[in-house]
């Protein structure tokens, strides 16, 4: 079974950054779209970037031009880096990987302060 792991969460202020990172075992991310997806409690989970398995991206409304998705397909492993970060980005977040039938991450807390 697909084993995805995030890291990199944490807290931070208003105006930081964060880089996410996505471990994937037991199976070659290259073939596959991946994505980062973040939920807040109460709410529905909401797509913050997606990547093409030919590196094309797709970003949410309110992460365009501060976040940036990336893979390694080398290291099987699938990147968010998030700068100019609001207290709205607060969420925890998931790696995903295949789409919404696929695999998906246990989430990694991301807390920004005002």
């Amino acid at each position: 079974q697909v084993h995805l792991v995030e890291s990199g969460g944490g807290l931070v202020q208003a105006g930081g950054s964060l880089k996410l990172s996505c471990v994937v075992s037991r199976s070659r991310i290259a073939p596959f779209p991946a994505g980062w997806y973040r939920q807040v409690p109460g709410e529905q989970r909401e797509v913050v970037a997606t990547i093409s398995k030919f590196g094309a991206t797709y970003y949410g409304d309110s992460v365009k031009g501060r976040f940036s998705i990336s893979r390694d397909n080398l290291k099987n492993t699938v990147y968010l880096q998030m700068n100019s970060l609001k207290p709205e980005d607060t969420a925890v977040y998931y790696c995903n990987l295949n789409g919404a039938s696929g695999a998906w991450g246990q989430g990694t807390q991301v807390t920004v302060s005002s």
